[in-house]
C-alpha cells in the first residue's frame, strides 16, 4: 500500500520536461525533478537559476509552458484544491499584522482558509505555537518578535493543520545561531513525523546539515540530484601525503589511478597532493599500503572529499553568495 502523500513510485514531488518560457526567455527548461516522500529536500541554485519559478508552478501559482507536475500524487495545477490543503508553505519570508500577537494572527490566518475548522481553531493555534516554541511570546505582538521568532511564527502557520508536504523559501536566513539551531530542530522533527520538507535555500552548510536529498539548479537547468551522500561521493576526491620520497610516492600515485599535484617543502618532507574521481579513487588503506609497499616513509596522510558547495562550484561555475 502506497504510504499518504506518495505516489506510487514514492515521490511527493515528480516534475517531467517541466519547462517556463517568458517571451523567448526559457526560466525552467526540461525539469525532471523526483522528492521522495519523507525526505528533507534541499533544492539549490543561484540568482535567475529557475528556483523560484520552479516553486511557484509546483504550488499551482504559475502555469508551466510545458511538462508535467506531480504533487501528492495529483496532477497540478488540475488537483489544486485536493492538494493545496495538504501543503503548507513559507515563501518569501512570513508577512504578519506588526500590532498583533502571534496568537491573533493565527487567528486571522486560519479564518482566511476555507479547510479550518472554527471549532478547533484555538486549539490547532495553540498547538502549533507550541511545536514551533512560541507559547510563551503568543500573547505578545509580533512588531516586538527578533527575526527568528517571526520565521518560526510563519513555519506555525504552516502548520495550523496536518500536512503532508512542507514548501520552506528560505528558513534560517537572517537567523542568529540560536534561531538557526531552533528551526533546523524544528525541520528534523517535521520530517520525523512523516512529513516530507522541501527546502529551498543558499545557505549550504546548512542545508548539509539538514537535509537527506538535494537538486541543483543552473541556468533553468537541473544539474545534480539525489540523496546528499551520492553528490559528494560524485565529486572528485584529494588526498593529502607528507613524505620524503616524493618522487617513489608520484610512481605509485599514478599507478593507482590518482593525479598528483605539484609539491610544497616542509622540514619533515614534501606534502604531495593528489586528486582521482571519487567513484575510481582506491581505499586510503590500499593507497598507504601500497606506498610503503614501494618503500615510500609515510608521515602524514589525509583523505578530503568534495563538500556540497565544492560540488556546486564545479557544477554550475558559480559562488554561492546568493539569496534567492
Amino acid at each position: 500500500m502506497t504510504a499518504p502523500g506518495s505516489t506510487a513510485a514514492g515521490l511527493t514531488i515528480e516534475t517531467q520536461g517541466l519547462t517556463k518560457r517568458f517571451g523567448h526567455q526559457v526560466a525552467v527548461d526540461n525539469v525532471d525533478l523526483a522528492v521522495p516522500h519523507g525526505a528533507v529536500f534541499g533544492f539549490l541554485g543561484p540568482n535567475g537559476s529557475g528556483k523560484t519559478t520552479t516553486i511557484r508552478m509546483l504550488l499551482g501559482l504559475a502555469a508551466a509552458s510545458a511538462g508535467t507536475v506531480s504533487v501528492l500524487g495529483q496532477p497540478m495545477p488540475q488537483g489544486l484544491h485536493e492538494v493545496l490543503p495538504r501543503v503548507g508553505a513559507l515563501v518569501e519570508g512570513p508577512a504578519f499584522y506588526p500590532f498583533l500577537s502571534g496568537t491573533a494572527n493565527l487567528h486571522r490566518f486560519d479564518a482566511a482558509s476555507r479547510h479550518g475548522p472554527p471549532a478547533t481553531r484555538k486549539a490547532r493555534v495553540a498547538a502549533a505555537l507550541e511545536r514551533v516554541g512560541l507559547s510563551h511570546a503568543a500573547g505578545k505582538r509580533v512588531h516586538a518578535y527578533s527575526l527568528g521568532m517571526k520565521q518560526r511564527l510563519g513555519i506555525a502557520n504552516a502548520l495550523l493543520s496536518p500536512r503532508d508536504l512542507l514548501v520552506l523559501d528560505e528558513p534560517t536566513n537572517g537567523l542568529d545561531p540560536q534561531g538557526t539551531r531552533e528551526v533546523r530542530s524544528l525541520v528534523r522533527s517535521l520530517a520525523a513525523d512523516g512529513a516530507t520538507v522541501f527546502v529551498s535555500s543558499h545557505l549550504l552548510a546548512e542545508v548539509e546539515q539538514i537535509c537527506t536529498h538535494a537538486a541543483i539548479m543552473s541556468a533553468g537547468k537541473l544539474v545534480a540530484q539525489g540523496p546528499l551522500a551520492e553528490l559528494r561521493q560524485a565529486g572528485d576526491t584529494r588526498i593529502r601525503l607528507l613524505t620524503p620520497d616524493a618522487g617513489t610516492a608520484c610512481e605509485v600515485l599514478l599507478r593507482l589511478g590518482m593525479t598528483p599535484g605539484k609539491g610544497t617543502h616542509e622540514p619533515d618532507g614534501e606534502v604531495l597532493t593528489a586528486v582521482a574521481a571519487a567513484s575510481s579513487v582506491a581505499p586510503p588503506e590500499d593507497i598507504v599500503a601500497g606506498l610503503v609497499a614501494a618503500g615510500v616513509r609515510v608521515r602524514g596522510f589525509s583523505v578530503e572529499r568534495e563538500s556540497l558547495e565544492d560540488r556546486f562550484v564545479a557544477l554550475t561555475g558559480e559562488g554561492f553568495d546568493v539569496a534567492q
